[in-house]
């Protein structure tokens, strides 16, 4: 029978109690099964390990744990072998069976299945090795690999809701607003606003009902860092909402998570189920007289949901439309009763500064962001993943000497950072360090911490094109700087970027972004121009090729482009012909082919086969634009 923890002694003899229980030593196979690993086939991983242990009488002798996500996303399933933290990569279920022999039995290294480190060459054995994680400092993620998020046992054993009892039964609401504001911690969901000025605020406003709420609406394209954090170490996150509440006096919260998150919403409702079996949630939390609990709601996948007033808009059971921000929501949130909002990365961080102390916290990081920050590393990039480091690391080490750099050789051309409304920012940037003003400064922004890089293939006029017209869709529509605002950009963008373009375009496009940035009604229509700005202010030459020459200088936009065999180049292997879905492509073997451009759809998909680099993208095939009348520049 499970006994309630009613102090720091009951919390700290579960937790040696437990350790007891356990042997450090004995072997455990770590399987990594967040969603990503889940795709890729962990599930049959972990089905094929527990079979071949028990063939080998092995069941009792060495341990399973499914973990939440270890972050090298692009190797996954990842599986490492403890004590000796053995990694091994990409692991498929017929690679059980030599495992097991080869590892768990013999005690040899199946180096096949090794991390090779592409600068050297070298197979690396260990996972503290690998630099994909050696070069990152995991303050938040590094429970992911190393509980089981559907076990509060694991996470207590670890130190988890030590930082809650502590708060609870030696620190006032007062002292812990107080440790958060000098900790510095600042909002991960986007906007960087002080934590503690927040829950100060919320704290002093008028009114005996309040509310807390952890936002885990992640809409960003590219960006998993709270669906990880959510699925693989819920506890940490509730035992933030649990400090949170009791130093601002509330005593009901809500997760509001995406509904196309199922593991998420599934961890967490079983964290909230377990919490409250152990007394850590609900009524008289650990002994102290504080009744706190938290409630799930799924969210319906709208992008401006993740908006505060409109998340509370929808949490209210209304239409998800932002409101007038001359309220603050500490003061009227959600049902008019003051409120405070963070995200999952935000309260994630919260245990770790009442736990370490809120001077350990505040040395990592930079001088007005401190501690750590999760970004998700996706696009042109070899070591796609997640990856936490201190504030104020340089873009260059996240992209290339963390994330490995760009994939086949290619030049790296920009990195998009914050999100649909971020900015692209170019090669000449990469010793910017990233932090909230940093990037604020050159037109970016940190956002929730997505990161997408991109090659020098990458058109940055047809990127501005696929932000805004995500935008577009997910935009409520409610203001019309927003609505009207993204609707001409996008008309704009899609005639340039169809070899329409006018010279009087990109002034266009400026004074749009200019309207939408002073009027728009909530931060997704004010932030919406920042993908056109940048891509203007870095990378204006790509505008004015497509636009005076009729010419796309990434070989990407369609209308501006056309496929051609280089005779000198073409052995006649037929691999085109086999991949071409319109049959454009014809010729005999071991003799020249030919593409009829009448047929061909521009899909691209002979270019990616073709092994002799036979196939040419050419450019601008419609005759330029005299440019009378040049633009103006960024200054004008």
């Amino acid at each position: 029978m499970i006994q309630k923890i009613k102090g720091l002694d009951d919390l700290v003899g579960l937790q040696e109690a437990l350790k007891r229980e356990r042997d450090p030593g004995k072997p455990c196979v770590t399987i990594c099964s967040g969603t990503g690993c889940q795709a890729c086939g962990c599930q049959a991983v972990t089905d094929s390990f527990r079979a071949e242990l028990e063939k080998h009488g092995l069941a009792d002798q060495v341990d399973i744990l499914t973990t939440g996500c270890h972050g090298f996303c692009e190797r996954g399933p990842v599986v490492v072998i403890k004590p000796e933290g053995i990694f091994y990569e990409r692991m498929q279920s017929e690679d059980v069976p030599e495992v097991v022999e080869e590892t768990l039995v013999n005690g040899r290294v199946v180096e096949r299945l090794l991390y090779e480190d592409p600068q050297t060459g070298e197979k690396l054995v260990h996972e503290h090795d690998v630099p994909f994680y050696k070069l990152q400092q995991r303050e938040i993620l590094w429970m992911n690999g190393m509980i089981d998020p559907t076990s509060i046992e694991d996470y207590i054993v670890m130190g988890g809701y030590s930082a809650l009892v502590k708060a609870l039964h030696s620190m006032t609401p007062d002292e812990i607003v107080e440790a958060v504001k000098r900790s510095g911690l600042r909002g991960r969901g986007g906007g960087g606003f002080p934590t503690g000025r927040k829950w100060e605020s919320c704290r002093r406003a008028e009114g005996d009902v309040k509310y807390v709420i952890c936002n885990a609406d992640e809409g960003d394209p590219g960006a998993y860092m709270d669906r990880s954090v959510m699925e693989g170490n819920p506890h940490s996150v509730l035992e933030g909402m649990i400090i949170g509440a009791y130093a601002i006096g509330s005593h009901e919260g809500y997760i509001y998570v995406r509904n196309e998150y199922p593991l998420a919403v599934e961890n967490a409702d079983l964290a909230l189920r377990m919490a409250r079996a152990y007394g850590l949630l609900g009524e008289n939390i650990a002994g102290s007289g504080f009744d706190f609990d938290v409630r799930i709601t799924r969210g319906g996948g709208a992008f401006v949901c993740g908006e505060s007033s409109a998340l509370m808009q929808s949490l209210e059971g209304n239409v998800g439309e932002p409101q007038a921000k001359y309220v603050h929501a500490v003061e009227k949130g959600l049902w008019d009763r003051p409120t405070t909002l963070n995200n999952v990365e935000t309260w994630a961080n919260v245990p770790l500064i009442i736990r370490k102390g809120w001077e350990e916290y505040a040395s990592v990081g930079t001088e007005g962001s401190k501690g750590t920050k999760i970004f998700s590393l996706v696009g042109k990039i070899n070591n796609t993943g997640l990856v936490e480091v201190p504030m104020g690391a340089t873009l260059r080490e996240i992209i290339f000497d963390i994330g490995g750099g760009i994939p086949d050789g290619r030049a790296f051309k920009a990195v998009q950072t914050g999100g649909p409304s971020g900015g692209c920012l170019p090669e000449h940037m990469l010793d910017l360090p990233v932090d909230f003003d940093e990037l604020t400064k050159v037109g970016s922004m940190m956002g929730s911490g997505g990161m997408i890089i991109m090659d020098d293939h990458t058109c940055m006029v047809d990127i501005a094109r696929y932000f805004i017209n995500f935008l577009q869709e997910e935009s409520c529509g409610k203001c019309v700087p927003c609505r009207e605002g993204l609707a001409r950009s996008l008309e704009i963008l899609n005639r340039i970027c169809e070899g329409q373009g006018r010279p009087e375009d990109i002034p266009l496009l400026e004074e749009l972004a200019e309207t939408m940035q002073g009027f728009s009604l909530c931060a997704l229509g004010r932030t919406a121009p920042n993908p056109v700005l940048s891509t203007l202010k870095y990378f204006r030459d790509e505008y004015e090729a497509h636009i005076y020459e009729h010419r796309c200088p990434a070989g990407v936009c369609k209308s501006l482009i056309e496929y051609w065999i280089d005779p000198d180049l073409c052995v006649g292997c037929g691999a085109c012909v086999r991949v071409c879905p319109q049959q454009a492509i014809k010729g005999e073997t071991k003799a020249l082919h030919v593409i009829n451009r009448q047929r061909c759809i521009k899909c691209g998909a002979c270019y990616d086969v073709c092994r002799f680099n036979a196939i040419v993208i050419r450019s601008g095939k419609v005759q330029p634009v005299a440019a009378a009348n040049p633009l103006p520049s960024v200054e004008a």
